[in-house]
């Protein structure tokens, strides 16, 4: 694995994370979610992703060692990611996203449909919140947000206390506390504006790659409901379930990791082969249960299916 920090100039640094792969591998761009950073979205699924990918991750703005902006926009995050893969020297690429990096990675497919050959959508949805919530969410966030940047000392300290407050391994407590400590506060309260206020309903539908929609069953952050949705609106799109919450990439990493693995496969096979037919298609990823034979929206641990159905 290596870290690089490119210079995009004007705009400043970004951490990114390169893993070569093996020779020739299909490329996965990995894009993590709001509060999160690469390795605290992505650590335990680098090694197994890159046994079979090439796989490339940066830190979005605002979070981590992420470009500083004074506004942060999903389309000038999803601008970085196509640039980051420009500087890498790749010219085709699947985009991986998860919860905040879902739209991200919509928003590289329609801006760079000529660098995306597929879509992996994990705990995501194509509408976060109702339209009125979303009206409400641009009148009080832009203030919170100058709140933070005119104390961004005390805004960070809140951040970190409550992101500390979800690790319950002591042993990490440290690493996560290092890579949260610096976030951009302001720039994270308007990423929740952006979620709030996105919508990709008027153009998702046009999705024409091969794309994996990962659903968290258990999700209390992105309801499965909305989840499901997403898949529905891609056509061709394949469901992959996981019995687990919103932080299943590392939570359940035990059940999360495999699926993805197989959804990245999977998207990256040639046209040609039949993916029914392709090797751990009907799999779960066990979670302490017994694989029953058929999936039901919000009831198995991990299968994959057609959206369609």
């Amino acid at each position: 694995m290596t870290e690089y920090e490119i210079d995009f100039k004007s705009h400043g640094r970004t951490r990114v994370i390169d893993i070569a792969g093996p020779p020739g591998a299909p490329t996965l761009m990995l894009l993590h979610g709001l509060g999160a950073t690469a390795r605290l979205n992505w650590g335990p699924s680098f090694q197994p992703l890159a046994q079979h990918f090439r796989v490339l991750s940066l830190d979005h703005r605002g979070h981590g060692r992420g470009l500083r902006t004074r506004s942060f926009r999903l389309e000038e995050c999803a601008a970085d990611a196509a640039a980051v893969a420009r500087a890498r020297g790749v010219d085709r690429l699947i985009a991986v996203g998860y919860s905040m990096g879902g739209p991200i990675a919509s928003l590289l497919w329609r801006e760079q449909r000529d660098l995306v050959s597929g879509l992996v959508l994990c705990a995501t949805a194509h509408q976060f919140v109702s339209a009125p919530v979303g009206r409400a969410a641009r009148w009080v966030l832009p203030t919170a947000a100058g709140v933070a940047a005119w104390m961004p000392d005390r805004a960070r300290h809140y951040v970190v206390d409550s992101v500390l407050r979800r690790v319950e391994e002591p042993a990490l407590r440290d690493y996560v506390q290092q890579e949260v400590a610096q976030h951009a506060p302001a720039s994270l309260i308007q990423a929740v504006e952006q979620l709030a206020t996105f919508s990709s309903r008027d153009w998702i539908g046009a999705i024409d790659v091969p794309t994996a929609v990962l659903v968290m069953t258990r999700d209390g952050l992105v309801p499965p409901g909305l989840q499901y949705s997403l898949a529905a609106s891609i056509p061709g799109s394949q469901i992959y379930e996981i019995e687990g919450d919103h932080l299943s990439c590392t939570r359940h990493a035990g059940a999360f990791v495999p699926t993805l693995v197989r959804a990245c496969r999977d998207v990256s096979a040639p046209p040609s082969v039949d993916r029914q037919a392709a090797p751990g298609w009907s799999k779960r990823a066990e979670s302490g249960s017994q694989p029953s034979q058929s999936a039901t929206p919000g009831r198995s641990e991990g299968s994959a299916r057609d959206a369609s159905t």
